[in-house]
């Protein structure tokens, strides 16, 4: 949990201001889905994201 809070503060918090929580909660799952847990970006080695290559066999 540490690593998570420590490159959340990082990436998504350093001179950041929101306009409002709503803002800061849509930011928030953004950076989960997107950035974390890389739902969308490509890897190199597999040439798909690695959501694609844990369901392309299925």
């Amino acid at each position: 949990m540490e690593n998570f809070f420590g490159r959340l503060k990082t990436e998504m918090f350093l001179g950041e201001k929101f306009e409002s929580v709503n803002t800061f909660i849509d930011k928030l799952k953004e950076y989960i889905y997107i950035y974390y847990y890389n739902n969308e970006r490509i890897v190199l080695k597999l040439k798909m994201s690695p959501i694609q290559y844990r369901t392309h066999s299925y």
